[in-house]
């Protein structure tokens, strides 16, 4: 994924994000950090078409993601949300399975067996007939992110994924992240958390003002 020159602004021309260029190489995990409002949701959903940029192209593979249908950049991009976003009548088993079957899935000997991998990267093998509110806050993350992987994607976006979590739980995310990274796919994530960035390190790219820096936590920590 390559960002071109991005520009975005609200229908009254208030301006969010101005000239942004970089690139998502394949199995890489990026931090968006910055304060509220400067920018990192917004840019995640330029990469999901929710918003198209005003200004310059955003490239999947060489071709401006506008050239792509909605329902296409779904099977590229897992989402996983802050706030979970998970089905509370249905089971862990379920939730995926809802999902799946949603995306086109038919086959349920493929989707039991994709099931059961995803839940096992995440450490939930042993959950699968819980409900959400039988399972912890760190857990029920860990059932986002296996719902954004059972699709196979190539980019999993992940805006705040530790903000509702304590300190420990959020560890778990991030090493659960290490794991899927080592496997190929790439992780974009807004956070606040730097201490996860400094215990995981990602490249780093910053949000000012409408435009973006890549830092090095390290160095701006004094580290």
């Amino acid at each position: 994924i390559e960002f071109c020159h991005v520009g975005f602004a609200y229908a009254d021309g208030t301006p969010v994000l101005r000239d942004v260029s970089f690139r998502v190489d394949k199995g890489r995990k990026i931090a968006l950090v910055g304060y509220n409002g400067a920018g990192k949701t917004t840019l995640i959903k330029l990469m999901t078409r929710l918003y198209d940029p005003t200004e310059g192209e955003i490239l999947l593979d060489g071709v401006n993601i506008k050239e792509y249908d909605v329902g296409e950049l779904y099977d590229l991009f897992g989402i996983v949300f802050q706030d979970y976003q998970l089905l509370s009548d249905r089971d862990v088993f379920g939730n995926l399975h809802y999902v799946m079957k949603a995306t086109g899935w038919k086959n349920e000997t493929d989707m039991r067996k994709r099931i059961e991998e995803v839940l096992s990267v995440v450490g939930l093998e042993n959950k699968a007939f819980k409900r959400p509110f039988e399972l912890s806050g760190g857990q029920q993350q860990r059932l986002a992110v296996a719902r954004a992987l059972v699709n196979n994607p190539r980019v999993i976006l992940a805006d705040e994924p530790t903000g509702n979590l304590d300190p420990w739980a959020a560890e778990d995310i991030m090493e659960v992240f290490r794991r899927i990274v080592a496997g190929g796919c790439s992780i974009v994530m807004s956070t606040h958390n730097i201490a996860n960035i400094e215990q995981f390190p990602a490249r780093t790219i910053r949000f000012n003002k409408g435009k973006v820096e890549e830092i090095d936590i390290s160095s701006v920590l004094g580290a």
